[in-house]
């Protein structure tokens, strides 16, 4: 009897056990196999061999079919994978599952995708015996001597790394010298860096600490916070640490926040190493994230740059992780497996013993609190790279004054004055679409989504209502639904209400709008950054997506329109997010040698926050954050979970609601506190009622341990058969 014991994903929060039949060898831990579960195939991971099982052998069905000869996972991984299922109190198997390309879950075979090479010739080797004594020819010659030296196949992208284009290879085949064929992808051998493809920046002194710093800790579990200003130049840190990583042979992973910083992370790397490197996005193709994932897992890259996911891709040999602004909240998974990939990637660089290194401008008050107590080491860089200064800062007091699309007179004012002189602006809005509401002017009734209870969006282009809430759409109402009226107004600003307001003040002046809506067409954010670098747009408009760690040399004026809503939030977080966003999108100004200026808007100028930022910066903002935090025992000074639920009626939400508190108080930990189950900030989301119950302790272990116990009654619980429910560890956004 040879057993195997498996993951899947299913809702079933356990591993299963199967029986190995004769025919099929002993599968590798690690490795994907297909079983059958319940009526349908399905791909398993092997997570054990174990010799004895707690089922009835009679039970037990037999393991179909072997998908792989080694394991995808090494044993790092598998250890990572196990603690993130029990510290976010998730399914193993789906946790396994996740961490997997979608086109492995399917179970289509690990193998990698054949690229474009050349094989040489008879004629080609005849060829060359002649040619390598001459002085002609030196790219034909240098093209068949790589031949001559890899066994008479290279592929493609080799010879275009080593400066051979394709005329040069186009005309060796014309003479059939060489001709077309193909490699599987894994014959591409990542080789150690021999040189740089160019000369590094000089450092300054606060920079080349960092640099030593954290190169002396090669080969070892030691986190680091490198925390400079923006515009002080961590990514030229980050390149210059690399080097000798990438020279021992090892690999490098960097998360970055969002898709649209990829392109230009990947244009710096490139420039920077000549080594081929695997991309990870949710913008990828099934295709392509197999490709680059099987890339990293066999060295075949040596650098890994991805947004959240790219955390779980395996390396072969592992030498750094570098989490750049790791302060953003999309690091944190907000649905389904609810990880934190900041928290989640130091656990992995404890487990693969190497460094990992957290860069931010504004890092987040859990981070910079363990930077400061000294569980990592800090390193500060408080001057500007280069010739760039400080942007200076202008608070622009609203109350009174006409606005055109959200615009005082003093910024208008600037902005012309800022064009005038051939440099950029930059407009933020963290508010897409024409107006955030449309009302009927006579009864005030609000066009609302039925599903959500929320005002519909107006956009413009094209013309329709959206719910931002469910994603929901519809036709522009002509007609109030409640009193017949067809005097129907909008209420407040979006980006696209200024956008086109300012084409009408500035004809002559090309706009650009970075939002959710203007990039939605594959590859339209990367054209659009390379048209603002290139100065094609003069004025920038644009959300959160334009804050983050964008590099716009010519542009030397912001302007932040809106913010007052975060500074009478009642979330605790509203504050840090707040600051988060002003110091980083105001760092967007002045960064090439040219002057910057910062104007804010604000019906509230003497607001202690607004003052305490532009008069001490976000580091003293922070600290004095921190105490405030401590005082209260609000995180990181002690520990939440959030329990979530949501159900078409509000009645089962209810009772269980009730059952939950009254069983919780039974079993209540020391030193937690149990929050009634309340309704959710956003109270219904597409069709569906929410509540939410918040649990705190003073200790992580007292937290786990009655999430744990909720967690098995609620697995129990008829009630809880009809909510869908779900655990969020460490909640960030309490929506």
């Amino acid at each position: 009897m040879r057993l195997v014991r498996v993951v899947l994903a299913t809702h079933i929060r356990r591993s299963f056990d199967y029986l190995l039949p004769e025919q099929l060898p002993t599968p590798a831990i690690g490795a994907r196999v297909q079983v059958v579960f319940g009526k349908r195939n399905m791909t398993a991971i092997v997570i054990e061999l174990p010799d004895e099982t707690n089922i009835a052998l009679e039970k037990l069905r037999p393991i179909e079919a072997i998908l792989d000869e080694q394991p995808l996972l090494n044993s790092q991984l598998h250890q990572l994978l196990r603690w993130a299922a029990s510290y976010y109190h998730y399914n193993l198997g789906d946790i396994y599952l996740q961490s997997l390309p979608k086109l492995l879950r399917q179970g289509q075979l690990a193998k990698h995708p054949t690229v474009k090479a050349w094989q040489l010739t008879d004629a080609g080797k005849h060829h060359y015996q002649q040619l390598k004594h001459t002085t002609k020819a030196p790219r034909q010659n240098q093209a068949l001597a790589l031949l001559i030296e890899h066994e008479g196949k290279v592929a493609h992208e080799i010879f275009l790394r080593a400066g051979i284009t394709q005329s040069i290879l186009s005309t060796l085949a014309s003479n059939h010298y060489v001709q077309p064929t193909e490699l599987s992808s894994s014959l591409t051998h990542y080789e150690p860096l021999a040189e740089l493809a160019e000369q590094p920046l000089k450092l300054n002194r606060e920079q080349a600490i960092a640099v030593a710093a954290i190169n002396s800790k090669a080969g070892q579990f030691a986190p680091f916070l490198l925390d400079g200003i923006t515009g002080s130049g961590k990514t030229e840190v980050y390149l210059q640490i690399l080097e000798p990583i990438l020279k021992a042979g090892q690999q490098a992973l960097i998360l970055v926040p969002e898709i649209g910083l990829t392109a230009q992370t990947i244009a710096r790397f490139e420039k920077r190493f000549n080594l081929p490197m695997a991309i990870l996005h949710s913008g990828l193709n099934d295709k392509a994230r197999c490709a680059a994932w099987l890339k990293a897992k066999d060295a075949h890259a040596a650098i890994i740059i991805g947004t959240r996911s790219a955390l779980f891709t395996p390396m072969l040999h592992p030498g750094i992780i570098i989490i750049d602004e790791e302060h953003d909240s999309s690091f944190k998974q907000q649905d389904t497996f609810r990880y934190h990939a900041r928290d989640v990637a130091l656990m992995r660089a404890k487990l693969e013993q190497i460094p990992i290194v957290m860069g931010s401008a504004t890092p987040a008050l859990e981070t910079l609190n363990n930077a400061l107590i000294g569980r990592y080491q800090h390193l500060e860089l408080t001057e500007r790279a280069g010739l760039a200064s400080v942007a200076s800062y202008a608070l622009v007091d609203i109350r009174a004054q006409p606005l055109r699309a959200g615009l005082s007179p003093q910024v208008l004012k600037a902005m012309q004055d800022t064009l005038g002189q051939g440099q950029q602006v930059m407009l933020f809005l963290n508010r897409r679409g024409y107006a955030p509401a449309l009302l009927c002017h006579e009864c005030g009734q609000v066009v609302e989504c039925e599903r959500c209870e929320r005002p519909y969006t107006l956009h413009h282009h094209p013309p329709h209502l959206a719910c931002h809430h469910c994603g929901s759409q519809r036709a522009i109402a002509k007609q109030c639904q409640h009193c017949g009226s067809t005097h129907l107004v909008t209420t407040g600003i979006g980006t696209e209400q200024i956008e086109s307001e300012l084409q009408q003040l500035f004809p002559d002046v090309s706009i650009a709008r970075i939002d959710r809506d203007s990039t939605r067409r594959k590859g339209a954010l990367d054209q659009v950054l390379e048209e603002i670098t290139q100065n094609q747009h003069q004025i920038l408009i644009g959300t959160q997506m334009l804050a983050k760690g964008h590099h716009f040399p010519s542009v030397t004026m912001v302007a932040i329109l809106d913010i007052d809503h975060a500074l009478f939030s009642s979330d605790f977080r509203a504050s840090e997010r707040l600051a988060q966003l002003f110091i980083q999108v105001s760092g967007r100004a002045g960064r090439s040698g040219m002057a910057g200026k910062v104007y804010l808007q604000t019906h509230h100028p003497e607001h202690e926050l607004l003052q305490d930022l532009i008069n001490n910066g976000y580091g003293h903002f922070a600290r004095f954050a921190l105490a405030e935090r401590k005082l209260t025992d609000l995180p990181p000074f002690s520990y939440q979970a959030l329990l979530r639920f949501e159900a078409t009626s509000l009645n089962h939400l209810n009772t269980l609601g009730q059952q939950l508190e009254q069983f919780a108080q039974q079993h209540q930990q020391s030193g937690c506190w149990i929050f009634p189950v309340n309704e959710a900030p956003v109270p219904k989301r597409a069709g569906k009622f929410r509540q939410q119950q918040l649990i705190q302790a003073n200790a992580r272990k007292n937290l786990h341990q009655l999430i744990s116990i909720l967690i098995d009654y609620l697995e129990q619980l008829p009630a809880a058969k009809r909510v869908r429910w779900s655990v969020d560890i460490d909640p960030i956004d309490m929506m």
